[in-house]
């Protein structure tokens, strides 16, 4: 099993509307191809962050399924209009858990 943990740094005053977008509109359809562990948004430090982590198989099933999102039509015109314009930064970063971790 493999995660990917993004993190999003939102405009400032448009987090609240980017979660609402992303429950209502992004969800059901991301999650036909990912299976998400935590969505959360930052309190302190970095501030106008969400940090979610999706679990894969391995990193062959992660490239298959963002592959399938890229060409998901409702994905294209419902969600990412909308969204895209209220980011100011994306990053990525696959994590492997250790032995001792208890989600695997």
């Amino acid at each position: 099993m493999v995660f990917e943990m993004r993190t999003y740094t939102i405009k400032i005053g448009k987090l609240g509307e980017y979660i609402d977008h992303f429950e209502k509109v992004g969800m059901p359809i991301i999650s036909k191809y990912a299976q998400l562990i935590g969505y959360w948004h930052t309190e302190s430090g970095e501030l106008n962050q969400i940090i979610h982590i999706w679990s894969y198989n391995d990193l062959n099933e992660r490239v298959l399924k963002r592959e399938e999102l890229y060409k998901d039509e409702d994905w294209l015109k419902n969600f990412i209009p909308k969204a895209l314009p209220m980011l100011e930064k994306q990053e990525s970063r696959i994590i492997t858990p250790s032995s001792f971790s208890p989600i695997k």
